[in-house]
């Protein structure tokens, strides 16, 4: 069946339907990982948005529920350009049409995304339509002003509320449980995990709040002997405290920071406590936002595993994963507060955050990886450093 991508800005891309058949309209964006779309399609950051894989050929090793990072994908739609039809590998249980049909997600294929990747880099991330729908299209080749406004009025509200946990879980050190959910994405996602880093003599208990968390961020943490207690985002931050955690540590998540003020409120209350924190990615900017910075939204984004980030304390430049289509803007920062401790060798875009008189750092970047490069994974260690531990 034929499918169809509309941009805001009138391009139609002309493909093949894959997975489900319905209309998605949503943001537009892309991602230059090589490897690691099975990944990409659980990450719960992509959550009103869909993704144009710029690697050309996209499904050649199938789908294994153990690498998937959430318990089902959350993203409105999935653009490439080949897909691969019969999956070679022995991991594979199921294929990426199959799993794009379970889980309601709409997709289209054999367009140029290339050119679309162009478009994007050139305008900046724009709202699009994905449908089969061909009286969208006018005989002339352009969309019709109905499916035009439809694009238009599209926003993104706030995202974080549709992919965070609904109760709080509790994952203990090296778990293989199944925690009573059925989904095999969530028990294999507890089993056959890599060794990484040093396990301390002790455990730590962290205090994880829940804003659309990758399951490798847990697994990075439980692989270091740290218990991990998960919390909805809207937790009040009193209820996290009074359990006394050794750390906390707040995850990656989608849309815009600035569209969660509840969630800003109870991360500056988890700030002005001494308790250590490490934040990633949408954590990052809501501790940014907590603490009186402001964010903006970037022209197309980081996303992919090839981002490269300088520490600016030892000069170090390292190859990361990123997700994100915000930014803390560097000079809204209190340098009494916070100064900058990475930078993006690309573009000079802040990619992390030290806090001056506080066990609180930030980063920009995915340190779990999963996927990309495990480069920054160190930083798990330094948290644990943090909370007292021996790494």
């Amino acid at each position: 069946m034929r499918a169809y991508l509309i941009l805001e800005d009138g391009h139609v891309f002309e493909g093949t339907s894959i997975g489900s058949r319905r209309e998605a309209v949503s943001e537009i964006v892309f991602n230059t990982s090589m490897t690691g779309y099975e990944e990409v399609l659980t990450d719960p950051s992509y959550s009103g948005q869909a993704v144009c894989m710029t690697w050309p050929l996209i499904g050649n090793y199938g789908i294994c529920y153990s690498d998937q990072e959430s318990l089902r994908p959350y993203m409105d739609g999935f653009i490439v350009h080949e897909l691969s039809e019969l999956p070679s590998n022995f991991r594979s249980s199921d294929t990426i049409q199959n799993f794009l049909k379970r889980y309601n997600v709409p997709g289209v294929a054999g367009i140029d995304t290339r050119a679309l990747t162009k478009i994007l880099r050139e305008s900046g991330t724009m709202n699009g339509m994905i449908t089969t729908d061909g009286s969208r299209i006018a005989e002339d080749g352009r969309p019709q002003e109905e499916a035009m406004k439809l694009i238009r009025a599209y926003r993104t509200g706030c995202e974080v509320e549709k992919v965070t946990c609904t109760d709080t879980e509790f994952w203990p050190a090296t778990d293989t449980r199944s925690g009573g959910v059925t989904s095999p994405a969530y028990t294999e996602a507890h089993q056959n995990a890599p060794a990484a880093g040093k396990v301390t003599g002790r455990k730590y208990r962290v205090a994880l709040v829940d804003f659309g968390v990758k399951y490798n961020i847990i697994r990075s943490l439980n692989q270091r002997g740290c218990d991990v207690t998960v919390y909805p985002a809207w937790t009040k931050a009193e209820e996290i405290l009074k359990e006394n955690p050794d750390g906390i540590m707040l995850t990656n998540g989608p849309g815009d920071p600035a569209d969660c003020p509840n969630e800003i409120r109870e991360v500056k209350k988890l700030y002005d406590s001494d308790v250590p924190i490490y934040a990633i990615c949408m954590g990052h900017q809501l501790m940014a936002l907590a603490t009186g910075a402001k964010t903006r939204k970037m022209k197309y984004g980081h996303r992919g595993g090839n981002h490269p980030v300088k520490d600016l304390e030892n000069g170090r430049v390292y190859i990361t994963s990123q997700n994100h289509g915000y930014v803390v803007y560097t000079e809204s920062l209190d340098p009494a507060v916070a100064v900058p401790a990475y930078v993006n060798v690309n573009d000079g875009t802040n990619e992390g955050l030290k806090y001056i008189g506080k066990k609180i750092f930030t980063t920009q970047f995915h340190p779990e990886a999963c996927p990309g490069p495990q480069d920054s994974a160190y930083l798990f260690d330094r948290f644990i450093s943090m909370m007292g531990g021996d790494q």
